[in-house]
């Protein structure tokens, strides 16, 4: 899963906003395969903090969106997932994991379980080749031994529109009312008139937002919309990045990969107890052993002082002994210091534990910090 930020070459592939974005002074960037902006006109930092404060709008056509029919397509999806999807309520969704045979992750996805008879789902787009290629070959099983499956893949676009504004700002185009919508919860309707949209109270920036699904057809005059309310700006990947590293969030190919575990990435609350009894998705004979026996390395937050700490930093102990690697790291535009997330020898990971990271050459302070290092804001309704 190619995650790097990269110059922009013939072969990348657009999404249906990219003239959209040109004409609003996007500046376009590589990323997994797709040419993307990494900022509009404003700074990262303002972009960064105007999402904290007010509402800002991602364009996330990028990622992979598919449907999964059938009588038999809860026990399809659970095949390749270590999710429980049978005791989710209709249009309730949660983050799960693709894993491997080997207890790794093969991608992070949001699996909904829909009132129209589907599954909907979102996995990343640097692993869309391999996840769409791994469902298809399950389906070909599943179908195989008689099981009633079906699975669509969808060429729609999809936009996140985050910050606290969010309900104020789309609430006027809707006839659903936002306040029912918690998080993590979906409803198929109308938005500002467009038809079949999916809305989605879901995220990647730890305030609260949504997902829409909308129709090529409609997409630019539903981004115009939304942007003729003065609360609302674009932002691009940058703002993306430094926004859900605050939240504590992991990005693939970064933070998790097919060579770390859920146990390892400090994600096991993503594992259904029933799941768990009953072991049966990928890798449940190494993964779930190592819930109760603890892991070698864990995957936490650091704050530092000092230079920027970024991908690949190694991590010292305070003696100077290397610990571990930094995975994600960017200076917070909300606390006024580094942060980052990476993994260390388990003995390390205790919250409060004082390390170093290496910069140049230098080691700096740095101390173990829970996350979310900013404060989510997620709608739970109450």
């Amino acid at each position: 899963c190619a995650h790097s930020v990269g110059s922009l070459s013939k072969t990348n592939r657009k999404t249906a906003l990219f003239d959209f974005h040109r004409d609003q002074g996007g500046k376009m960037v590589a990323f997994a395969g797709w040419s993307m902006p990494v900022q509009y006109k404003d700074s990262h930092i303002n972009s960064h903090m105007h999402t904290r404060q007010h509402c800002s709008i991602f364009d996330v056509s990028h990622m992979l969106q598919s449907k999964v029919h059938g009588r038999d397509r809860v026990k399809f999806i659970e095949s390749m997932i270590v999710g429980d999807i049978a005791e989710l309520k209709d249009n309730q969704g949660t983050l799960t994991l693709f894993t491997n045979d080997k207890g790794g992750i093969n991608d992070d996805l949001i699996v909904t379980k829909t009132d129209q008879g589907y599954l909907y789902v979102v996995s990343n787009a640097g692993c869309a080749d391999k996840d769409s290629a791994n469902m298809k070959a399950k389906l070909a099983e599943f179908k195989a031994a008689g099981h009633n499956v079906d699975l669509e893949f969808l060429d729609e676009c999809l936009i996140a529109v985050q910050g606290p504004a969010t309900a104020k700002v789309l609430q006027p185009g809707l006839k659903d009312d936002l306040s029912k919508l918690t998080f993590m919860t979906s409803t198929l309707t109308s938005v500002f008139g467009i038809q079949d949209c999916r809305v989605t109270r879901c995220g990647y920036t730890g305030e609260d937002g949504v997902e829409i699904s909308v129709p090529k057809s409609g997409v630019v005059a539903l981004m115009e919309r939304l942007l003729a309310n003065s609360e609302v700006k674009l932002a691009g990947l940058g703002a993306r990045d430094s926004l859900r590293l605050e939240a504590g969030l992991c990005l693939y190919g970064n933070d998790i990969d097919e060579t770390t575990s859920p146990v390892e990435a400090t994600l096991v609350w993503t594992i259904g107890k029933r799941r768990r009894q009953a072991m049966d998705f990928p890798g449940a004979e190494i993964i779930v052993p190592q819930i109760k026996a603890k892991t070698a390395r864990k995957r936490v937050g650091l704050v530092s002082t000092g230079p920027p700490v970024r991908q690949h930093t190694p991590i010292l102990s305070p003696e100077g002994k290397v610990i571990g690697e930094v995975t994600s790291g960017c200076p917070s535009p909300c606390l006024k210091q580094n942060v980052a997330m990476g993994y260390v020898d388990s003995a390390y990971a205790k919250n409060g534990t004082p390390i170093q990271v290496e910069v140049r050459k230098k080691a700096a302070k740095a101390v173990v910090t829970k996350m979310p290092f900013v404060l989510t804001n997620y709608y739970s309704g109450k």
